[in-house]
């Protein structure tokens, strides 16, 4: 029998390798650089102290915002020309810092408060009431300014029997204007004190309680201050009264000083004692006539 002899199949060809990928390109590069961001974005998260630190500088930041916002450096000059703006005095009177500069002698006395009636406001309106007269004595005129409004500045002025005019500044204008503003959105007044003089030069600015505010214009006064004439304050300060009569004062006040230690009457003067003596006698003269007179008109021997 014929042998048929069959074809082999050919071979197959081997499957043609992936050619490499290029480095730095694929999918592997994707991940890697996935996988490099999120630990970027993990690395470069803050920390808590790092938060805590952040929300600690704004404060101070803030705390910074009347100067840069308001007139608080000593010997600056104003420009009095809508400084300010308008404002009303507890009574209803509109004015402007450049009318109340214009109305003084020598310049303008403007303390600061939060909020009328209330304890430390009141104390320090009643220290500036007090003192109205050494302060004024140096030509400075004074004010309370606040954002309160007419009727409760009256109130508190009624009350405590100010002598000088409140300003009602509820818009905050002269308030910001002069630093005095507290930081935020708000209107709220910082305690404080400025002394401005009649050429609007800035003397005082202080941020302080009452009592300092007060002590600033004070040493102010006493070391700068000076009277409508031109001569230093003090020269114009009452004079004191006598040691006598003060010391004599100072007994009867006391309630420990017993009567039969106050004199009741001085000792005469030589010349209180001759006038004395001259009006003994002439007594005595007019009593003879009155005597002979009623004799008939014959004196006795």
């Amino acid at each position: 029998m014929p042998v048929e002899l069959r074809k082999r199949p050919a071979p197959k060809e081997p499957a043609t390798a992936p050619p490499p990928t290029k480095r730095g390109s694929g999918a592997g590069n994707t991940a890697k650089k996935l996988a490099e961001k999120a630990k970027a974005a993990v690395t470069s998260k803050p920390t808590k102290d790092d938060s805590v630190q952040t929300a600690a500088e704004a404060p101070t930041t803030a705390a910074a915002e009347p100067k840069t916002n308001g007139t608080t450096g000593v010997g600056e000059k104003i420009t009095l020309d809508g400084f300010g703006g308008t404002l009303q005095t507890n009574d209803g009177q509109d004015v402007t810092l450049k009318e109340l500069l214009d109305k003084s002698l020598a310049g303008v006395v403007i303390f600061t408060y939060p909020r009328a009636s209330t304890p430390g406001c009141t104390t320090q309106a009643c220290l500036f009431r007090d003192n109205y007269a050494p302060i004024t004595g140096a030509s400075l005129s004074i004010y309370g300014l606040s954002t309160d409004s007419p009727k409760a500045n009256s109130t508190f002025a009624t009350k405590q029997k100010l002598q000088y005019a409140l300003l009602c500044d509820p818009n905050a204008t002269l308030t910001s204007a002069i630093g005095m503003k507290k930081p935020g959105p708000g209107k709220s007044t910082t305690r404080g004190v400025v002394v401005i003089d009649k050429q609007g030069v800035v003397r005082v600015w202080e941020q302080a309680g009452p009592a300092k505010t007060l002590d600033a214009v004070l040493e102010y006064v006493k070391t700068q201050g000076m009277t409508e004439t031109g001569a230093p304050a003090a020269v114009a300060a009452p004079p004191a009264e006598s040691a006598v009569a003060t010391e004599e004062a100072a007994k009867l006040a006391d309630p420990d000083t017993k009567m039969d230690e106050m004199p009741l009457a001085k000792t005469p003067t030589p010349e209180e004692q001759q006038a004395a003596s001259t009006a003994a006698e002439v007594g005595e003269s007019a009593a003879k006539l009155d005597e002979g007179a009623a004799n008939g008109g014959l004196l006795k021997p």
